[in-house]
């Protein structure tokens, strides 16, 4: 079945290359959030932004966030994350 929507904070895709052809007919154009902090010393947000250009390139809408922090969550990411959510749900 088709999920509302997918959320990603602080990650990136593992196995990028294999995405298109893994992925499930229902996701195709599926909304994605994605969330990243621009000091990230656990995951480079180069790892990041190549999932979202990844991921923009298979036609999926990606809401892209970047938060000047480290590896972690900020207030504001769950504010923008709270929204989106209600966004996706609402549909």
């Amino acid at each position: 079945e088709r999920l509302a929507g997918l959320a990603g904070l602080s990650g990136y895709l593992p196995l990028l290359d294999q995405t298109a052809a893994e992925r499930s007919a229902a996701s195709i154009g599926l909304p994605i959030f994605l969330a990243h902090g621009s000091g990230d010393g656990i995951i480079p947000i180069a790892r990041a932004e190549a999932a979202r250009d990844a991921l923009l390139a298979l036609g999926h809408p990606v809401e892209w966030h970047e938060y000047g922090m480290e590896h972690s969550v900020c207030m504001e990411e769950i504010a923008d994350l709270n929204r989106w959510l209600l966004g996706v749900l609402a549909r």
